[in-house]
């Protein structure tokens, strides 16, 4: 069975033109209920992260200050969200319900976190309306548990994955490949075990050579036992933000290449969103439901 975490608190209210971002959330898996894509027995809602977890992967000091919500102006203006305690508690839940997506991976093949995908987060610091890096932590997470030797992190946002490039710069079980525009956010790029900076404008068919010649070399050079998947849909031609020039079709044929890889290799894989932000929220929900969708045709 599919498993997607989800929680209401995913999607919870922020002060007026800070809403926007957060609408997908409610939206993704209410469209795949209307559909029929899913049942209610597809979701499940995460608890709360212990914080020896979360130290794992983040400085303490940086967590305090995030727990006790005494992270410096300055700080929270580069997250771009106020800092609140429901906040810090839904960036807790989507770390937690990461893990929980890689037990269901083991069993399933897949999971998925309809939120997550909080790349932009390094070991001590906040960054784009990241918090907490669910997927480093969750590596982490396996890596320490003795649950695989080897991870290949996969993010095909459009902006690179600064803060995952940074926590695992020296943890040679962990490769990171970042797929991204190159003149977007972040200005000051980390440096991953392979990024692919992308001109303005790049299209269908330069995107998806690029990706199938890449990855089909990776996987078989790397030998991953799990795979990390960030699935931003900010690579379409209608993202306000995004640069590139990608059309829906593009962006499902991108997942499924990513998933029959998986398959084929008998890896299994947890997916995060990542970021979409075109200025019809359609856009953005339609996007994100096709790569449930994919999946689960090419799973179940």
């Amino acid at each position: 069975m599919l498993k997607i975490a989800f929680d209401p608190i995913y999607a919870y209210p922020l002060p007026e033109g800070h809403r926007f971002p957060m609408l997908k959330y409610e939206l993704i898996p209410a469209q795949l209920l209307h559909e029929g894509v899913i049942s209610r027995d597809n979701l499940f809602s995460p608890d709360i992260l212990d914080e020896a977890t979360i130290l794992q992967t983040h400085d303490r000091d940086y967590w305090l200050q995030l727990r006790d919500l005494t992270l410096p102006l300055k700080e929270q203006r580069r997250i771009g969200f106020p800092l609140s305690a429901r906040l810090v508690e839904r960036e807790i839940r989507i770390a937690k319900g990461t893990i929980d997506g890689c037990h269901y991976a083991f069993d399933n093949g897949v999971a998925f976190n309809v939120a997550g995908g909080t790349h932009h987060a390094g070991s001590n610091w906040g960054e784009g309306f990241c918090l907490l890096n669910d997927q480093a932590i969750a590596a982490n997470y396996l890596l320490n548990n003795n649950l695989v030797q080897s991870i290949l992190i996969i993010d095909l946002d459009v902006h690179q994955g600064n803060g995952t490039a940074e926590i695992f710069e020296k943890e040679p079980r962990v490769f990171t490949f970042s797929m991204h525009g190159a003149n977007n956010f972040p200005s000051r790029k980390e440096i991953s075990d392979l990024d692919i900076p992308l001109n303005d404008g790049v299209e269908d068919e330069e995107y998806l050579n690029i990706l199938y010649d890449t990855l089909l070399k990776l996987i078989v050079k790397q030998q991953p036992d799990f795979i990390f998947y960030l699935a931003g849909v900010d690579i379409l031609a209608t993202d306000k933000l995004g640069k590139l020039a990608l059309s829906k079709e593009a962006c499902k044929m991108r997942d499924r290449f990513v998933f029959e890889q998986c398959i084929s290799n008998n890896i299994p894989v947890q997916v995060s969103m990542g970021g979409g932000y075109s200025p019809q929220i359609k856009d953005i929900t339609e996007a994100h439901c096709n790569t449930f969708k994919v999946a689960n045709d090419l799973y179940f």
